[in-house]
């Protein structure tokens, strides 16, 4: 690539990084409280049984699967306008997705049960759609902010710091949203929950609409061809690409075990330790490593391989749930204990989870080199609805368990869960994640192909490609 070319689309400062981690930010304080603090608020306060919360979630995912394409070939087909051809997206959508979050915590409790179902389903299946309206644009703005492969790295170490943050206003939520009744017993608040969910809402817009004043888009990037069976073609093609394949799923396992933990403590810590103000440590502790490791894991991805830190830095995060598993068989189990475990698997999964964004680029870079696919949006369109089926994965995961030990919100609050189902709920509790994590190892190690070698050699012809279209 000449001077020149590199210059023109690469060279980015801390405002874009900063711009572009705001989006992530925005993005998780909204799609936290679905992880964090929806399914509990839907059994607990508006007593939805876990058996119709896990249909919901199926159907949505259902419509999802009609939903994403068709707005990430729209997303492909539209002009490039004066604030670019991504950024907008963010602008015009902010507040509607941030109001439709707060619609899924309005007050039903008066409605029938078949009511509370209807606005369980619109709301939630409404806020899914508008967060694909932005998270689609979102995701697909690193391929124009810079060609640079070290700086796609850094933005997706960028994007990770700035879920992080996203992710804990929920899960301080989740732990200070309970009340203590007259009996000593707790019980999640609908009013603590609903000023907390409007707040959270209120920050996302500001967020937003950082991120679309901070970000630049550098690389052109023309609308793709309005030609009669493209969308098709294009799926046709992402089926096919191992890369990009084994990306999507192993990060659809990684979000499911992610979201099966910040889910589940919401019963875990409730009931097992009896400590629902701590349900939020968790997620600290798994978040407290990639403070010290976003220093330098762009740089040990660079020297190592970033399928290499990956991979086994979520091989070494299963380990330490197996380890929590087999003390429990020997009836060691204290809240101390899991906590540790979960700072362990934290320094694990944190390569992962500040450099998954950037193997996902690499896949579609990729599909854009081997197959010649410039269909950016519908690529990450897809890559989008498999992370949504994570979420899925992921709530079958909590409310399974949940079903088989017979768990019913309404009813908790005259009598407790007995000896058995506690354990098995603390069971469920290890075992899951390490199911989930060995199954990322094993996706990323051994079917996913682009090692450090074949990175670089992608890196070159790419550079190769984008000269000749500047010529």
């Amino acid at each position: 690539m000449s001077k020149q070319s590199l210059q023109r689309t690469s060279g980015i400062g801390i405002k874009d990084k900063l711009g572009y981690a705001f989006g992530d930010l925005a993005s998780c304080l909204l799609f936290g409280l679905t992880q964090s603090v929806l399914n509990k608020y839907y059994t607990d306060v508006l007593e939805i049984s876990v058996l119709h919360v896990l249909v919901m979630t199926i159907v949505a995912r259902i419509w999802d699967a009609v939903n994403d394409p068709i707005w990430g070939r729209i997303i492909d087909r539209a002009g490039v306008k004066a604030d670019g051809r991504y950024r907008r997206w963010i602008k015009i959508f902010s507040l509607p997705v941030a109001l439709s979050a707060v619609l899924m915590f309005l007050d039903v409790r008066g409605l029938a049960e078949s009511g509370r179902l209807v606005w369980i389903y619109v709301t939630y299946i409404l806020f899914g759609m508008l967060y694909t309206c932005i998270n689609i644009p979102y995701g697909s703005l690193a391929q124009v902010i810079t060609s640079d492969d070290k700086e796609r790295s850094s933005l997706s170490v960028f994007r990770s710091i700035g879920s992080t943050f996203g992710a804990m206003p929920a899960m301080v939520l989740a732990s200070m949203c309970y009340v203590t009744l007259a009996d000593g017993t707790k019980e999640m608040s609908f009013q603590r929950v609903f000023i907390g969910v409007c707040a959270i809402a209120v920050l996302s817009v500001v967020f937003f609409l950082l991120c679309y004043s901070w970000s630049k888009e550098r690389v052109a990037s023309e609308p793709a061809p309005v030609q009669k069976g493209q969308t098709g073609k294009v799926i046709r093609t992402l089926l096919k690409s191992r890369p990009f394949m084994a990306v999507s799923i192993a990060s659809m396992l990684f979000l499911a075990a992610q979201m099966f933990g910040q889910g589940y403590n919401t019963y875990l810590f409730h009931h097992y330790f009896k400590n629902p103000g701590l349900t939020m440590l968790p997620t600290v502790f798994q978040y407290l490593p990639v403070a010290v490791i976003m220093f330098f894991a762009t740089k040990l991805g660079n020297k190592f391989g970033r399928r290499e830190v990956c991979s086994y830095g979520v091989l070494l995060a299963a380990v330490f749930y197996i380890i929590l598993f087999l003390l429990s068989l020997v009836g060691i189990t204290n809240v101390w204990l899991y906590l540790l475990a979960n700072l362990m698997g934290g320094i694990g999964t944190a390569f992962i989870f500040l450099l998954v964004w950037v193997l996902a680029t690499d896949a579609i870079d990729y599909n854009k080199v081997t197959y010649g696919l410039n269909d950016e949006a519908t690529s990450y369109a897809f890559y989008s609805f498999m992370r949504k089926l994570g979420q899925t994965v992921a709530t079958i995961l909590i409310n399974v368990p949940l079903l088989r030990i017979g768990y019913n919100g309404s009813e908790l609050k005259t009598e407790g869960l007995s000896d058995a189902a506690l354990k098995t709920m603390y069971n469920f509790s290890v075992m899951i994640p390490a199911a989930l994590f060995l199954l990322v190892f094993i996706f990323l190690r051994f079917v996913y192909p682009l090692s450090k070698q074949k990175v670089e050699q992608l890196q070159l012809a790419k550079e190769k490609l984008l000269q000749a279209q500047t010529k």
